[in-house]
């Protein structure tokens, strides 16, 4: 009997941290809504404003808006060095 070896090729898959995916959302023309932080990150709603609290105390600038009743909020520039 012949006993046949199935190689198995490992694919590595890099999935952006948290924070890396809020400030891509952020980062888009339209910005993003604080339901789709709160939803992407897993997190309530007012830990998600805490959360842009402490981007802004970083350095970042987020503008919000508010488009027919819904806030956006979107990154305006990067932290300043």
């Amino acid at each position: 009997m012949t006993k046949t070896k199935k190689l198995q090729v490992s694919e590595t898959i890099i999935v952006p941290s948290k924070p890396q995916q809020i400030l891509d959302l952020l980062i888009r023309d339209c910005g993003a809504t604080l339901a789709e932080l709160a939803t992407l990150a897993n997190w309530l709603p007012h830990s998600t404003r805490a959360y842009l609290t402490g981007l802004r105390k970083k350095g970042h600038v987020i503008d919000s808006d508010k488009v027919d009743g819904v806030r956006r909020y979107r990154l305006s520039s990067s932290p300043e060095a």
